[in-house]
């Protein structure tokens, strides 16, 4: 039986797509291996966000080819669309597949081995209106569906809709239908997955909250979380529905990218920080307990001293539960680049961008162990998962803390009331003995 493995980078978009990518395989017999093992196929599916993510591309395709010289090396993603003549040139890789082509290997690859000249297929992306449906719920105790994809904004630092194409959503049938099939499988918990997922269902005149309210009747799913979205997309109404909703988690990741209103407008983004802070506001005025994420750039060409020494003040001010720190990078094509002069005249220095990283991830740090401190001595439910971690496992609660105990094999899977110890140094919540702790049904 032939062998492929997976290595998937970004977002959990990507996860989504390489589980259907997955699924194709296995529909040939495949048998799927871990990445790094050796395999016949190696399937990388890249992100191009920053110029680390590139890094790590080149990094995977050496390494999958140190495990076999003779695997036959295929890139796809967001880089793979973006500069696919650029991937050509890394030595191994014998296929490249745009964002089009990637749902369809079997159809563009007819011959899964070493090639002279690199195979490109790469068609553009800017006419595409279908959507590609995917999800991926393999060994994981959570599954990953994607339920929209492209993005109709313009950031300035942003190449994804050049590399996703327009919004475009699946319809709410569709994703029910395959929320029941994620639920045959065993899955408790569904992470809705899109680019933009505010935007789902704008290019036919619909919006997300009707999506969310045929999910919520399920069975078997007990609990959703939105991956993502931003602040100027999550209605009142989505709020409230999801304090009221019998799945939902009191769980919110709002992208903020600066705390800065000088430097939001420099990036295009479609709110200030005072829009922003009323989200925060209301969602916690609506689930008290609720933890909020917050993505966040540093060393964008705008953000001087000030506007950063503005930013740290405007996180430390919200209740906000952690960070996902990011560092500006440059990416061609963008406004942020082709149009340095309106948006500073000059790139920030990289150590700056360092140090600037550094002290927001610290800041994140001090963040969340406030956020777990509040609910030391709490019981919360606890979705506990599958996999096996130095002789324990691990899960998280409703409100995303992530809780570690002993390893007992019958409670995988399983969602439970634990009362939550302390943080211990991995930055998990201890659980003590569970012995006597009800299974929720």
């Amino acid at each position: 039986m032939p062998s492929v493995s997976f290595h998937t980078l970004g977002c959990k978009l990507n996860f989504a797509e390489t589980g259907t990518i997955a699924g194709q395989f296995k529909g040939q017999h495949y048998q799927v291996v871990p990445f790094g093992e050796a395999a016949d196929v190696v399937v990388l599916n890249t992100c191009t966000v920053t110029e680390e993510a590139d890094r790590k591309c080149r990094q995977a395709i050496r390494k999958a080819l140190r495990a076999n010289q003779e695997a036959c090396v295929i890139v796809t993603g967001c880089f793979a669309q973006l500069r696919p003549e650029q991937i050509a040139e890394i030595p191994g890789v014998d296929v490249v597949l745009g964002a089009n082509e990637k749902f369809d290997v079997f159809r563009y690859v007819q011959a899964f081995t070493k090639k002279e000249k690199t195979q490109i297929d790469v068609s553009c992306i800017d006419d595409v209106t279908e959507f590609g449906a995917a999800f991926s719920a393999s060994e994981r105790t959570r599954a990953f569906l994607k339920v929209q994809d492209g993005c109709d904004y313009t950031c300035s630092f942003c190449t994804i809709p050049k590399a996703r194409g327009k919004s475009r959503s699946a319809v709410v049938d569709d994703i029910v239908r395959q929320a029941e099939e994620i639920a045959s499988r065993g899955y408790r918990e569904i992470i809705l997955s899109g680019v933009n997922i505010g935007l789902f269902g704008q290019e036919r005149g619909d919006h997300l909250l009707p999506l969310l309210r045929e999910l919520d009747r399920v069975n078997g799913i007990d609990r959703y979380r939105i991956s993502s979205c931003e602040p100027n997309l999550l209605t009142d109404e989505i709020i409230d529905f999801v304090g009221a909703s019998r799945a939902f988690m009191p769980h919110f990741h709002l992208p903020l990218q600066s705390g800065d209103d000088f430097v939001l407008g420099k990036m295009r983004r479609r709110y200030l920080t005072a829009d922003y802070r009323a989200r925060v506001d209301r969602v916690l005025s609506v689930l008290p307990d609720a933890s909020i994420g917050a993505d966040v750039i540093v060393g964008f060409p705008a953000e001087g001293n000030e506007q950063f020494d503005q930013t740290y003040a405007f996180i430390e001010s919200l209740p906000v539960s952690y960070l996902h720190v990011f560092t500006y990078s440059e990416r061609p094509e963008t406004v942020a680049v082709d149009r340095l002069e309106i948006m500073g005249g000059s790139f920030v220095e990289k150590g700056v961008r360092t140090e600037r990283n550094r002290r927001l991830r610290m800041l994140s740090e001090k963040k969340k162990g406030a956020f777990y401190s509040r609910f030391e001595g709490q019981y919360r439910s606890v979705l506990w998962e599958r996999e096996q971690s130095h002789n324990g496992m691990t899960g998280f609660t409703d409100n995303h803390i992530r809780v570690e105990t002993a390893y007992d094999e019958r409670r995988t899977g399983e969602i439970e009331m634990a009362q939550l110890g302390r943080m211990n140094a991995k930055g998990h919540v201890e659980i003590p003995e569970m012995e006597s702790l009800p299974v929720l049904q």
